[in-house]
């Protein structure tokens, strides 16, 4: 899609889509500059679930298998997700990706997720997946000892007991 400035004043009720609008912003190196969630999932999410991992999924794009340990609704869900969004960027580090914890959003109908994203701290790595989840979003990687993301860890054990 192509988004023009066009003329001041012209169409007004446009100024919500284009607040909603994110761009992968690429630093030297490749990686994004915050961590990039899918925004219509985003926006759509009404409960967040928490998840301790306990094994890697038998296939691709099915649920990461695990106890669900917390359930985010409301201010908690959305302060999360914004948490999530910004975990600054970083490269790839090697482990193998073995993920501890993972997240899955819903939206009101509570059926299936609009997305899960696995959390490695040990790599730095994210893998998302699910129907809002486009291809370019389901492998990213974030700074793992920055503030955002050790309060992002801070969370997760706190919901574990």
């Amino acid at each position: 899609m192509l988004v023009t400035p066009g003329q001041w004043g012209d169409s007004p009720q446009f100024q919500p889509v284009f607040g909603r609008i994110r761009v992968a912003r690429r630093r030297p190196g490749g990686q994004t500059a915050h961590m990039q969630l899918p925004a219509e999932a985003v926006a759509a999410t009404v409960l967040i679930e928490v998840v301790r991992i306990s094994a890697l999924p038998t296939k691709r794009g099915v649920a990461y298998p695990g106890r669900t340990v917390a359930h985010w609704a409301g201010s908690e869900a959305a302060d999360a997700l914004t948490l999530i969004e910004n975990l600054p960027g970083s490269e790839q580090h090697r482990c193998g990706f073995s993920p501890g914890w993972s997240v899955r959003a819903y939206e009101d109908s509570l059926d299936l997720a609009l997305f899960e994203a696995a959390f490695c701290f040990r790599c730095h790595e994210v893998r998302m997946h699910g129907t809002a989840v486009p291809p370019s979003l389901a492998t990213q990687f974030f700074d793992a000892d920055a503030p955002p993301a050790q309060a992002l860890l801070a969370l997760f054990r706190a919901a574990a007991p």
